[in-house]
């Protein structure tokens, strides 16, 4: 996965206002990170599994798979990775997240009286 934009790694505090603007809602918010950062561990989660496929021998004893070196790259590289999380929350803050919300198949309508 490449990234675009300079991602911190760690973990950042930031102002709660600010991530609720966009929704208006910080629960909504919450839940377009939650599902963003979702889609990207499983993407991240889906290339390394086929990246170490290659490497993958049903005859391989412990000795070998210690000492696979091209192996131990890989999954260093994944661990170097800024979080799935803060992936999506640097999408979010840079308006690169789309989102929408679902349409109500029964809209209710509130009368008043």
């Amino acid at each position: 996965m490449e990234n675009k934009k300079k991602i911190p790694v760690n973990t950042i505090t930031r102002d709660i206002r600010n991530l609720a603007a966009p929704t208006g809602n910080i629960y909504e918010s919450v839940v377009i990170l939650y599902k963003r950062a979702n889609q990207i561990a499983l993407a991240e989660k889906k290339e390394l599994v086929k990246k170490l496929e290659d490497f993958r021998n049903d005859r391989d004893t412990m000795e070998e798979v210690f000492e696979n070196k091209e192996q131990i790259e890989i999954s260093k590289y994944y661990e170097r990775q800024p979080k799935p999380d803060l992936v999506a929350i640097s999408e979010f803050e840079n308006g690169d997240l789309y989102y929408r919300k679902a349409q109500s198949a029964n809209p209710i309508d509130i009368k008043s009286e």
